[in-house]
């Protein structure tokens, strides 16, 4: 397992291996939000979130990467921490040194 330290960052990619994967399964993911999808249509652009610093704690999932990189489109600075290790799956979203988010594109 290789993992990845962003040194730009304060987080750790477990298995950067896994990424190319953990982008296909958000790919998936988007498909099966459609509001979500949506909200970043209408309101990308205009970036309502902008200012706002979000943070929050939640078993990391796809859709859970989905809700963050949403949030992040719309403008939020977002931090998360992972909970409940027992339940989280062991693919991980790709990081990006585009956005502060480890889980966009």
């Amino acid at each position: 397992m290789a993992t990845a330290v962003d040194s730009r960052n304060d987080y750790v990619i477990a298995d950067i291996a896994l990424a190319e994967f953990g982008r296909a399964e958000i790919a998936i993911a988007e498909t099966e939000m459609p509001g979500l999808m949506a909200l970043r249509q209408e309101f990308g652009a205009a970036k309502p979130l902008k200012g706002a610093r979000i943070t929050g704690s939640l078993h990391m999932t796809i859709q859970t990467a989905v809700l963050i990189e949403t949030l992040v489109e719309l403008g939020a600075e977002v931090r998360w921490a992972t909970c409940n290790i027992f339940s989280t799956r062991t693919m991980p979203p790709p990081p990006s040194p585009r956005v502060a988010s480890p889980f966009s594109r």
